[in-house]
């Protein structure tokens, strides 16, 4: 297995880029400082349901939200990563129009959408075209800094849906398990730095390279799943999938089958936390000894942290840190994109 110098996750980044990339504590922090600062403005009537509208980096913060608030929220929440929005959507609907750059082309078109169907509406966004159409519709717009890919923004992306929501009356004043956030993850920053020797993001690294990793989790932890199997494409090049309890026990689990050579090139990942239906952790452990018997040793990783925004990020954090590492092993430039962008450009052609 490839050794990890201390250095290889810096060679695409100056040192100010990565240590910007791992301080995702004070992008929680200062996002809270924007957030503050916004005049939210609203139709006093009730929000009967809620559609977040986003693509990729952008799109997942509404994932995160809706899996946060899955427990207390008394109106649906769902996302959307389409051109055009859901038939419910309408005058009564609360639309999230999140875009990191401000010119992701399906944001822009449910941005429309939105408006065609006077739903109350607000954009997240470092400025662009939505910004753009925000302001000259009246609509409430939270701008965020520039000079982020839109992955490496999440912070910036998540905490204004927050806020949205607490200025509805639809939730409580998030900013305790925000501070509680903000503290575990400058605690992580410490532990997965590159010169760490009990770093358990490099050793996750290490665990993958060479492997097509799977990353399975329940409940609240399905998008970061997603969260993890994105960015290890984006940031480590490499392919990577995920599946929830108790859905894959259903028929992913029948997968492991004749194809014995993939098999064995797969390494599993649980997501695990405290607070899973007992019914789930045992499942997690039949499941385990059925799948162990075609393929290496499921790596276990537990969430931290009280709150379930700070267990979310903990792992959402650990991931992030971990497909960057991946992508020193594979000598890779993690922020390239590459593949992206020459759909873009083909689409723009």
């Amino acid at each position: 297995m490839a050794k990890l110098n201390a250095h290889e996750i810096s060679k695409y980044f100056s040192a100010e880029a990565l240590d910007r990339i791992l301080k995702f504590h004070e992008q929680i922090e200062h996002a809270q400082i924007i957030s503050k600062e916004i005049r939210f403005r609203f139709d006093p009537a009730p929000v009967a349901n809620i559609c977040a509208t986003g693509m990729g980096g952008s799109g997942i913060s509404g994932d995160l939200v809706r899996a946060y608030l899955a427990g207390s929220l008394n109106v649906p929440f769902v996302v959307n990563r389409n051109y055009t929005l859901p038939h419910f959507v309408d005058q009564r609907t609360l639309v999230l129009a999140s875009s990191y750059s401000g010119n992701t082309e399906e944001t822009i078109s449910a941005y429309e959408d939105a408006c065609r169907r006077n739903a109350r509406v607000v954009c997240i966004t470092s400025g662009g075209r939505v910004a753009e159409m925000a302001t000259a519709n009246g609509h409430t717009l939270v701008v965020i800094p520039k000079g982020y890919s839109p992955r490496n923004a999440l912070g910036y992306l998540t905490v204004p849906l927050l806020y949205c929501l607490y200025h509805t009356g639809m939730i409580p004043n998030p900013e305790p398990d925000l501070n509680e956030t903000a503290e575990l993850l400058k605690t992580l920053y410490d532990e997965y730095q590159p010169s760490s020797q009990n770093n358990l993001a490099k050793r996750i690294s290490h665990a993958l390279a060479g492997k097509l990793p799977l990353i399975y989790a329940s409940g609240s932890f399905e998008p970061v799943a997603l969260r993890w199997k994105g960015q290890l494409s984006e940031n480590s090049k490499v392919l990577a999938f995920c599946n929830v309890f108790p859905e894959l026990n259903h028929n992913e689990i029948m997968g492991w089958g004749p194809l014995r050579e993939i098999n064995q090139n797969v390494q599993i990942i649980y997501l695990k936390d405290f607070e899973m239906h007992s019914k789930i952790k045992k499942r997690m452990q039949l499941t385990r000894d059925i799948i162990e018997k075609h393929t290496s040793p499921v790596l276990e990783v537990e969430s931290r942290g009280r709150s379930l925004l700070a267990r979310m990020f903990s792992l959402v954090y650990l991931g992030d840190v971990a497909s960057l590492y991946l992508a020193g092993l594979n000598d890779v430039d993690p922020t390239a994109i590459a593949n992206i962008d020459d759909v873009k450009q083909h689409l723009a052609d």
